[in-house]
């Protein structure tokens, strides 16, 4: 058998930055391009030192639009790589906003620093918005269910993820010297049961999987108790005239906790107080959900018959530009405040947290994964003091954590899948190492014995 192998170079050991390389004899092809988030060092140095050149690439699979799979895809545009970028139409739309979007708060970033006359090197963008533009127009789009050839023997099968609009879990069949191998990607696995998208879809079996564990050691709180809980959280903060920040991404959750809200005034749950979401791009991430019904699940089928803005409510508030933005900080509260990025490492959230971490009457309410050594993890452990923008600031608001809303699959998600698609090999991905170690327990009590958790540029024969 020739050259048929598997470099895992992103999100091994860790829960960010997904990226690996998949090489034959007569072809190289990347499985997502993915941000590192974490350690501002750490994560500047694995972020532009790409660990393959991309001119030797041959075609790109991107699983979906997320930051930490798809944030870094422009830096192969910069690279000089020429290729396509096979995904869905939705992952595709929501690509051409999030990626111009990324580029653009690199640039302000790096004036911002200057600005503030930052000493030591400046940082200067990973890449621009036009090497953004560039990657997306690459893009070429395919239905679920419908094979596609990646390149000279390799072929791609997308299923539904249910993990946020357009995601997909990949099949792939290689082949090599007269040799099959098939593998499935799943990462990331969505959850049953959520709002908006459909429940996610086995592939059928293959030889391989590389599998998800973010939450490998752990179960979710089914939602219905989720929106409930919501509920009483935001009720307590008001009664008490506080401000509640979300740092949510504005891919997925924003949409999610609009609709759950939007479900809990119609019922009279939920007080009515106003709601900001303070991120342009969240705003324009919910039109493109708008556009893709083909993505919903039943249930909001049904919603948008009753509802034909079911991610809308009259307490709800969209902010735009700068200047109102900063006007949320001398209103007075009780408001909630969702803003981006999910785990507070940049974005107008940084702020807003900034602005009301300090007092007691206010509330930081988390709904998704910190990955270690970013602000979003350090609120969550409720750090006496924290840093923002360089500054010491003391954190006296009340932490509330609900991963109830977490658009990863769970334990019980992780295991139902891999006995689905029955592969004789799987490798942990996305997760952090206490994680993993939980999962491939539970998976090899459940008989899977060759489960690995490979580190960073590990390579595996496929």
């Amino acid at each position: 058998m020739g050259l048929m192998q598997w470099t895992f170079w992103g999100a091994a050991r860790e829960v960010t930055g997904s990226n690996h390389l998949i090489e034959t004899s007569g072809a190289r092809v990347v499985m997502d391009c993915g941000l590192f988030q974490g350690r501002r060092e750490e994560s500047r140095a694995k972020n532009q030192q790409l660990p393959y050149d991309p001119k030797s690439l041959d075609a790109v699979v991107l699983g979906h639009a997320h930051t930490d799979h798809s944030g870094n895809l422009p830096s192969l545009a910069g690279g000089g790589y020429a290729g396509d970028v096979h995904c869905t139409s939705a992952t595709r739309d929501l690509c051409a906003i999030m990626l111009q979007d990324s580029a653009m708060l690199q640039e302000k970033d790096a004036d911002y620093l200057r600005r503030r006359g930052h000493k030591g090197p400046l940082i200067e963008p990973l890449y621009t918005t036009e090497d953004a533009q560039r990657i997306v127009a690459q893009a070429v789009t395919h239905d679920y269910h419908r094979p596609f050839q990646v390149h000279d023997g390799v072929y791609a099968t997308f299923y539904d993820a249910g993990h946020i609009l357009g995601s997909a879990l990949t099949r792939l069949e290689i082949e090599e010297g007269g040799v099959k191998r098939s593998v499935v990607y799943a990462c990331d696995l969505g959850r049953s049961g959520m709002p908006i998208l459909r429940d996610p879809e086995p592939p059928p079996h293959a030889d391989v999987m590389v599998l998800e564990s973010t939450y490998g050691d752990r179960l979710h709180q089914p939602l219905v108790d989720a929106e409930d809980e919501l509920a009483a959280h935001l009720s307590r903060a008001a009664a008490r005239k506080g401000k509640v920040v979300i740092p949510a991404f504005s891919l997925g959750r924003t949409q999610e906790l609009l609709y759950s809200m939007h479900k809990l005034v119609d019922r009279g749950k939920m007080p009515r107080i106003p709601v900001y979401v303070d991120s342009p791009l969240s705003a324009n991430v919910t039109d493109i959900f708008r556009r893709h019904p083909e993505c919903f699940d039943k249930d909001m089928n049904e919603h948008l018959l009753v509802h034909p803005d079911p991610l809308g409510f009259s307490e709800l508030h969209t902010i735009r530009n700068v200047e109102d933005s900063k006007k949320l900080n001398n209103m007075p509260g009780p408001m909630v405040i969702v803003s981006a990025s999910g785990m507070a490492e940049g974005g107008r959230v940084l702020h807003h947290l900034a602005n009301t971490i300090s007092d007691p009457a206010n509330m930081v309410l988390v709904v998704g994964f910190m990955a270690e050594n970013t602000l979003g993890r350090r609120i969550v452990e409720k750090r006496p003091e924290v840093r923002i923008y360089g500054e010491s600031v003391p954190l006296r608001a009340e932490v509330v954590v609900m991963n109830a809303f977490s658009a990863h699959g769970d334990q019980a998600d992780l295991l139902r899948l891999a006995g689905q698609v029955k592969p004789d090999r799987i490798y942990l991905v996305h997760g952090e190492p206490a994680a993993q170690a939980a999962l491939q327990a539970k998976l090899r009590e459940a008989g899977f014995t060759n489960v690995e958790a490979p580190a960073r540029g590990q390579k595996i024969q496929l």
